[in-house]
């Protein structure tokens, strides 16, 4: 029987091995719509993995879209000089679900050059954090900290929750939708507690920060192992 978190870690490796590949193919440019590069990324998994399955929707949000969170779904943009997108997937490597999200900025906009830097950075604040009090940190204590750490980064925070538990294809179906698990405001069950049947739980960590008046934001996730 293969070891969960393990099997979660080696799903992310292949995961980032994909973006890898975005980048040094440079597929992220001017002039293509959101759902062309969408499409352009689902062939390349194919061509790396022979993966045809993703276990949520595949998103690509560039310009005003970046203000959106996952359960939106806004008009398809076409991706702009001087722009800033980010991409969210969740492959499904042999059943076992990975979940990544990065972003891009497309020129020298030093605004949205900082806000791609500080959403990786935030993360790995989060997860330090996490680290440090996990024992004793409920899903809501952490969405709180990480809604203030958007503001001592000069942000607003883009979404009602900041995670999600991850696992073995179809977890959702499995799980359900309730609040209890998300890293949301209204869960105060401890991050660290079991599930019902006493196996471990292993979250996802999502940044997502957003700045109203300037129409941009920026998202970075990953699991929390």
């Amino acid at each position: 029987m293969s070891n969960p978190l393990q099997s979660l870690i080696e799903a992310e490796e292949k995961a980032e091995i994909l973006f890898q590949q975005i980048e040094e193919r440079q597929l992220v440019n001017a002039g293509k719509t959101e759902k062309e590069l969408n499409n352009q990324v689902y062939e390349l998994a194919f061509e790396l993995f022979g993966i045809r399955q993703f276990w949520h929707k595949r998103i690509v949000r560039a310009g005003a879209n970046t203000l959106f969170p996952y359960k939106e779904n806004p008009p398809n943009l076409t991706v702009q000089k001087d722009d800033i997108l980010f991409f969210d997937f969740g492959p499904v490597f042999e059943e076992w679900e990975a979940d990544m999200g990065k972003t891009y900025v497309i020129g020298n906009n030093s605004q949205k050059l900082k806000l791609m830097h500080d959403v990786e950075a935030a993360w790995k604040g989060g997860k330090a954090y996490y680290d440090k009090n996990k024992a004793t940190l409920t899903g809501a204590d952490f969405y709180n900290y990480t809604k203030e750490m958007a503001q001592r980064y000069g942000w607003q925070f883009g979404n009602i929750h900041c995670g999600h538990l991850i696992g073995k294809f179809p977890h959702e179906q499995i799980v359900g939708e309730e609040e209890i698990n998300y890293i949301h405001p209204n869960n105060d069950l401890l991050m660290s507690e079991k599930d019902k049947n006493g196996n471990e739980r292993y979250w996802i960590y999502e940044i997502h920060f957003i700045d109203e008046e300037a129409q941009i934001g920026g998202f970075f996730e990953q699991l929390l192992s």
